[in-house]
């Protein structure tokens, strides 16, 4: 699985002209399946995302993590949206082709369950749409954008 983090001050996802996820500070998480991924690399990746220490501590280091952002215990929002763009191959041509994401109806199961383990494990926890066509909105809080990919079980 893929995933791009965004730090953010705010972000929100639109539908049709109706937000439908919004969060403050915190990590717009873009996600994508690709072929083969399991629920068990989904976990994997939210592990890795929840525990990543990107924001700052009172010293302006990068120490802390969505789960203790402030350093209080105060954790910052999550806004998990798919992307299965994020699995494009741009090495045959100038046309990404998308071949290596999952199938529609294996990549929703696998953002379902992604959203889910999420939403048990982080109290602040939105979402966009998936395979409808949206409009995300950002404060890119440094900029920081972090990639992240698990790799398949093997």
């Amino acid at each position: 699985m893929i995933a791009v983090l965004q730090r953010v001050s705010s972000a929100r996802v639109d539908v049709e002209g109706q937000t439908v996820g919004a969060i403050g500070p915190g990590l717009l998480v873009l996600v994508c399946a690709e072929q083969g991924d399991t629920p068990a690399q989904g976990d994997k990746l939210l592990a890795k995302i929840l525990k990543l220490r990107i924001f700052s501590d009172a010293q302006g280091k990068m120490n802390l993590s969505v789960q203790d952002m402030d350093g209080n215990g105060t954790q910052g929002g999550l806004l998990i949206v798919s992307q299965f763009t994020l699995a494009a191959d741009t090495t045959g041509g100038n046309r990404p082709s998308f071949t290596g994401a999952a199938a529609p109806d294996e990549g929703r199961r696998l953002y379902d369950v992604f959203v889910a383990a999420a939403r048990r494990l982080h109290p602040v926890v939105q979402t966009g749409v998936f395979a409808a066509h949206m409009q995300v909105s950002l404060v890119n809080d440094g900029p920081v954008t972090i990639p992240v990919r698990v790799a398949p079980a093997t």
